[in-house]
């Protein structure tokens, strides 16, 4: 159902019973899943690839050039995954010659307002509450929940399973399974109440609060806190995790 009021381009791939309201553009360079609502007054631009069930509310802009002024008209996209919600005024530019592509995943919810800069991989099952801003390059793991009006510096990276207080500012990696607040960002515990509302048993809840244990409270510095985690503990899936998200950290970890 594609209102007579939306501009529309013939060149679009558009799917099976998606809806388009009055005053929506759509651009040639766009895939649009089955089932998909695209809301009035949405802009999406050259490169959107937006999976089916997914609902765009009015005033999104998604597949906006990316906001870097090493962007050099690079052909890149926006990926959005099936049944993913991105309301009222986000914005998701396209990636860079980094990445070639800025994803979303599926059954994401993008509160009004949020940014997704260029680059950016979000992960499966993430919230961003309203004016959540990342910027270029960032990370996020698949169940995080990012808190209101927190920014997230360029390259950071939030682990799976994740909480992070509203009105924070992220300028260091935000590891897995934790709850993060205050400033300067500092870790504040395990997730345990999200944890367990995604099935994970009171023996790894206890298991991951050992983990951070020795990573925030031994007084070790990073190195050492690595070899702890490889030499002490069990290899469970929450150790690996742990262990790979501090291998691949750049920017180092919250306090």
């Amino acid at each position: 159902m594609i209102h007579q009021l939306a501009c529309v381009d013939s060149k679009a791939k558009i799917g099976e019973n998606v809806t388009i309201e009055p005053f929506s553009t759509i651009a040639g360079d766009v895939e649009i899943g089955d089932g998909t609502w695209i809301g009035s007054n949405v802009t999406i631009m050259e490169g959107a690839r937006i999976g089916k069930n997914c609902k765009i509310f009015p005033g999104a802009v998604i597949a906006a050039i990316p906001q870097d002024l090493k962007f050099a008209g690079e052909v890149t996209t926006v990926e959005i995954g099936d049944g993913t919600t991105i309301r009222e005024c986000c914005t998701i530019n396209r990636g860079t010659v980094d990445k070639l592509k800025t994803v979303i995943g599926k059954n994401c919810l993008l509160m009004a307002y949020c940014h997704v800069a260029h680059d950016c991989v979000v992960g499966d099952n993430v919230v961003m509450a309203n004016v959540v801003q990342l910027a270029g390059h960032v990370e996020v793991g698949d169940h995080a929940v990012i808190g209101g009006m927190t920014a997230v510096h360029q390259f950071v990276k939030i682990g799976t399973h994740t909480m992070i207080a509203a009105q924070s500012f992220a300028v260091k990696d935000v590891p897995p399974f934790v709850t993060a607040g205050r400033e300067p960002m500092a870790y504040m515990g395990v997730n345990s109440t999200g944890l367990r509302r995604r099935g994970f048993s009171n023996e790894q809840i206890n298991h991951i609060q050992d983990l951070y244990r020795t990573v925030f409270q031994k007084g070790l510095n990073y190195g050492q806190a690595k070899e702890a985690l490889a030499s002490e503990f069990e290899a469970t899936e929450e150790q690996k995790i742990v262990l790979d998200f501090l291998e691949s950290s750049n920017r180092g970890l919250i306090k």
